[in-house]
């Protein structure tokens, strides 16, 4: 038989209530509440699917048919969220009581910075937490330039983002970026190694030398071509400042529209680099978790004609 854990407690990571159970046997997710709370209509179970009330090890499920082993912690939070809406300036790729995934545009802030205080993604996905329950909080894992698109990975609680940071290399097996460059280039695959530094106006430097700066380490593959540009899949060995544009401006090939890094040509009207793969591990359930966007529209129209 299905045991209740409790009536009232706080969900991992969340300041909403929840009562939760723990599943003795294999059944769909629909057929197990009806089971265990059989003082609910079946629309009010719906309900509460719909409106990502239903948890399962700590994760957010919402479709009915949802299967269950045994030994699997369900939990039912008290807070009713309204359904997910794509923004402008965002989309909410996944949200559970630990973290949440965001699809961010180019030209959003990740946050505010002693020059720059306008509208950021750590802004609006703070004002997103707290429609749930004012007490939440968001925490910024890591982040993206300004002008570059893609996923982002935010924490919903100070542990979890610590244990984030802390195993950073263990915990995120795969970060892939789109790259678009000026230019051919002729090696269709390679690796670029050097030391980063930042100087006074914030502008960083690549060297060969090892007491220059943090080592990086950025992986590239062509996956389309033309006379004028190239478009890349970069993957990130190491996660430093600006890290991609600068390597790509090192191998003679700059970004498109990063004038800061030798770009001559801005034919989308925008940094050609977007985040499109992330892939990590869990770090409360211990799940691998895999994310992926699509290339902007913008990019492949570079290519077209």
């Amino acid at each position: 038989m299905d045991r209740k854990n409790s009536s009232s407690h706080k969900t991992p990571g969340g300041n909403q209530k929840s009562t939760g159970f723990t599943v003795a046997e294999k059944s769909m997710l629909m057929e197990f509440l009806e089971k265990q709370m059989p003082h609910k209509s079946r629309n009010n179970i719906k309900s509460l699917l719909t409106h990502k009330q239903v948890f399962v090890d700590g994760r957010q499920v919402s479709q009915y048919n949802h299967p269950l082993t045994p030994g699997q912690k369900v939990e039912v939070g008290s807070n009713r969220v309204a359904a997910e809406q794509k923004f402008r300036e965002y989309t909410i790729v996944y949200e559970d009581q630990h973290l949440i995934v965001i699809d961010k545009a180019a030209g959003l802030l990740s946050m505010a910075t002693e020059s720059e205080k306008r509208i950021t993604a750590y802004s609006l996905l703070s004002r997103h937490v707290k429609k749930q329950d004012r007490e939440n909080k968001i925490f910024i894992v890591h982040r993206l330039d300004r002008e570059t698109s893609g996923l982002m990975l935010f924490a919903k609680n100070e542990e979890i983002k610590n244990r984030l940071q802390e195993f950073w290399n263990d915990t995120v097996l795969e970060r892939t970026y789109i790259a678009v460059v000026e230019g051919r280039v002729e090696q269709q695959e390679g690796t670029i190694t050097s030391y980063l530094s930042e100087d006074k106006v914030f502008k960083m430097h690549s060297s060969a030398a090892p007491d220059s700066g943090q080592k990086a380490i950025t992986h590239y593959s062509v996956i389309r071509e033309s006379d004028s540009f190239s478009m890349l899949k970069v993957n990130l060995e190491t996660g430093r400042k600006n890290q991609i544009r600068i390597h790509m401006q090192e191998m003679g090939h700059p970004i498109i529209g990063d004038k800061k890094y030798g770009a001559i040509s801005n034919p989308i009207k925008r940094l050609g680099l977007h985040a499109q793969q992330l892939s990590f591990v869990h770090p409360a359930s211990g799940k691998k978790m895999d994310f992926e966007s699509k290339i902007p529209r913008a990019f492949l129209r570079t290519f077209k004609g």
